[in-house]
């Protein structure tokens, strides 16, 4: 037997069950953690949002089964506590702007909250605090405030904190790009680039389904904080502008030369806070960044970029592990970071030279916003691609990456 390709897999399970009604699939596989890897792929096949008319899906169940030839058991309940995840960050993607605003993710979130909570067999607590609208600006959260602020609904930056009953030895906080629409700003995307930008929130959908899949499988390996930076990138009068200058919850700042690099600018107060408040080990974020990530790794791989070798080999490791497939890209900030040099301010936020590793270099600039004395690891996950798939649906990729990540750690 070969080795599992899961998306392979996930087309061959689509093309093996019905359209329509019931359906029941046995997958042969030789081990209880390939079986983990194709019911995650196979789970992506039936996203839930869908509105053409006089076509509502009929409620049905695929139940998949595994045939695994060394015996192992499989663990049917984490399965299906993170294909929960994983379809509830594709159902998120998949949904149209004037249906999933700042203020309908918000809601979304203490949805969750407030479903995790109320499980049976919880293994700890979730609370969540949101800080929105004017208040962003007034706590220092120069980035999230200032790309967000035109938008008809306001900003907003969310943090979702598990406390397992057990003391976990870890603390993880993982920080997801929100932009729950991009038109590009005052640096207006052509049509054919606005197009699927409803998608721009996969970093935070992500996290979203991460910590649903951490909490309801009863992980209790760290104490999880999601932090979801949420704005749309709207055109008004309010508009931030090229050549503004933002003051970052970091206290650095950044002149604006590109309001379509926008994502970079909102995840800088993620990790701001994360770090300096936090007191976290590991600071992951996760982000639709770079139209360059595809060019660096691919349709299929996420592009990864690490301070150290151990958490980006984790970072790979969790997605073999999972299908969510990474690959790593330079990390050379000492190269890199002079690309956003302003003479007026510590940085700009767009790169000087399109043709130099530009997706490490959008890491990188997240990266100079954690505290200065902040000395746990940092991983950036770029899933420009794969957070989407040919058809324009949104696959769910990071839910499980992020999920196994913090399982591992």
């Amino acid at each position: 037997m070969g080795v599992l390709r899961v998306d392979t897999l996930r087309e061959t399970v689509a093309s093996a069950v019905a359209a329509t009604g019931n359906a029941q699939l046995t997958i042969v596989v030789q081990s209880a953690k390939e079986a983990f890897a194709a019911g995650l792929a196979a789970a992506r096949n039936w996203p839930t949002f869908n509105r053409k008319s006089g076509k509502k899906a009929a409620d049905r169940t695929v139940y998949i089964d595994f045939h695994v030839a060394n015996g192992d058991k499989v663990n049917y309940a984490e399965i299906q506590a993170v294909a929960d995840g994983i379809r509830n960050t594709q159902r998120l993607v998949d949904m149209p702007p004037a249906d999933f605003n700042t203020i309908h993710f918000v809601a979304e979130a203490k949805r969750v909250a407030e479903s995790l909570n109320a499980l049976p067999s919880k293994a700890g607590n979730v609370t969540v605090e949101v800080i929105q609208g004017e208040e962003l600006r007034d706590r220092g959260f120069g980035g999230i405030w200032g790309v967000g602020k035109a938008a008809e609904y306001p900003p907003a930056f969310v943090v979702l904190t598990y406390e397992p009953t057990t003391a976990p030895s870890k603390t993880v906080a993982l920080v997801g790009k929100g932009v729950v629409y991009d038109c590009g700003g005052l640096s207006l995307k052509p049509t054919t680039g606005m197009c699927g930008m409803k998608s721009d929130m996969g970093g935070a959908g992500a996290v979203l389904g991460a910590f649903q899949g951490i909490v309801s499988a009863g992980l209790a390996t760290a104490k999880v904080h999601a932090l979801l930076c949420l704005v749309e990138n709207a055109i008004d009068a309010k508009s931030f502008r090229n050549d503004d200058i933002l003051v970052h919850y970091s206290g650095k700042t950044t002149e604006v030369n590109n309001t379509d690099a926008e994502g970079r600018l909102i995840l800088a107060d993620g990790v701001a806070y994360a770090s300096k408040h936090l007191n976290p080990d590991v600071i992951v974020d996760i982000a639709t960044l770079t139209g360059a990530q595809l060019i660096s790794t691919g349709k299929i791989h996420a592009g990864v970029v690490s301070r150290t070798d151990e958490a980006e080999k984790a970072m790979l490791a969790a997605g073999k592990a999972t299908g969510d497939v990474c690959f790593p890209m330079l990390y050379a900030p000492e190269l890199l970071i002079k690309l956003f040099e302003s003479q007026v301010a510590d940085l700009k936020n767009s790169v000087s030279d399109r043709m130099n590793a530009q997706s490490s270099a959008a890491g990188h600039f997240v990266e100079a916003h954690l505290a200065e004395d902040y000395k746990g690891a940092w991983v950036h996950v770029d899933i420009a691609g794969p957070a989407e798939s040919a058809k324009m649906r949104g696959t769910g990729f990071g839910a499980a990456l992020l999920y196994q990540f913090v399982k591992d750690i």
